[in-house]
């Protein structure tokens, strides 16, 4: 320990600092030392431990939880806003808006955007206000849903594109078909597969997560699958969400492949190749497919809300923290 003129000289010196807001140079000045002197007793106090900085804003709470899903998910970018009991639509259009000045943050003239359909992406779109336009090609990563115009993926592909002054494709194949052999002869038609191509190069990618939940779910809204279908998928194959229309389970891993092999779209895989995923999706009944999609390591940035990043890690706690990530 310092003699304890120093330690008064210090703690003096830092209380000028840290409290009053005094630059060193006028510390320097008011007590008649030299601001390197100065310098040099800040950064002495800081070695022994004399200076612990506390940081208390409105949100620090959501701050806290960002940066436990970035460490714990190696996420590069986590962004929770908070639960203030709105209505469903009103917080999907919060995080929609928060979405979209992150894509236009990150977006660079050349990219390729791949996106889904649904509801979190045509919120996207709606609160775009983009300032310049961006030379960027949007391709659909799956096909088309009949009767669900705003959040059909080819609508939103050509009314993002027209929006960003950028260039859209159209997939003109449905979703989901009956067979996988149907599945098989649509993606090997040519139109088809020049669209999926231009898709699997795709360096950014917009994900909605979406749930199995047997009578709410997009899934079954697309799908057309019966409430038995989908307590098949959720209780006997283990399937907790899906990207893309692709089912996965609570660590991430493509199941219920029987119905996998009917979608029109890229695999698990082939999104996970995509360069740079940004995912969406909010309340407390996403906590569960956004913990599987988190555990797949489908993204690098998760934009969420306060009830479902909550859950996350709650589900994380009681069951996988001595997993190895």
């Amino acid at each position: 320990m310092p003699p304890y003129e120093t330690v008064r000289l210090m703690n003096n010196v830092l209380n000028l600092y840290y409290i009053e807001g005094l630059t060193q140079a006028e510390i320097a000045q008011r007590l008649c030392l030299s601001t390197a002197k100065v310098n040099r007793l800040v950064q002495q106090a800081r070695e022994l431990g004399y200076v612990n900085i506390s940081i208390r804003t409105p949100f620090q709470h959501l701050f806290e939880i960002e940066a436990r899903l970035k460490a714990i998910f190696e996420l590069k970018e986590a962004i929770v806003i908070p639960a203030m009991g709105e209505s469903n639509s009103s917080l999907l259009n919060d995080l929609g808006a928060v979405a979209a000045d992150y894509l236009l943050e990150h977006l660079r003239d050349g990219d390729v955007l791949g996106i889904g359909g649904g509801t979190a992406i045509n919120a996207i779109f709606q609160a775009m206000s983009p300032t310049r336009a961006y030379q960027v090609d949007i391709v659909p990563m799956q096909g088309a849903v009949q009767g669900q115009m705003t959040t059909d993926v080819n609508y939103l592909a050509t009314h993002m594109a027209e929006r960003l002054g950028g260039k859209a494709y159209q997939l003109l194949a449905p979703a989901y078909v009956e067979t996988p052999e149907q599945s098989e002869a649509l993606r090997n038609m040519r139109p088809v597969k020049e669209i999926l191509d231009i898709a699997r190069r795709a360096t950014v990618a917009l994900l909605g997560i979406g749930t199995v939940d047997a009578e709410a779910s997009r899934f079954v809204q697309f799908t057309a699958l019966s409430a038995a279908d989908m307590r098949h998928i959720s209780n006997d194959l283990g399937g907790v969400g899906e990207i893309n229309a692709i089912v996965y389970d609570i660590e991430g891993r493509g199941c219920a492949n029987e119905y996998a092999d009917r979608v029109i779209g890229l695999s698990l895989d082939e999104i996970k190749n995509i360069q740079f995923r940004i995912g969406i999706a909010g309340t407390a009944a996403k906590s569960m497919p956004l913990f599987g999609a988190l555990r797949g390591g489908y993204l690098h940035t998760l934009i969420t809300d306060e009830t479902a990043a909550c859950g996350i890690l709650a589900f994380f706690d009681q069951n996988f923290r001595n997993v190895s990530q």
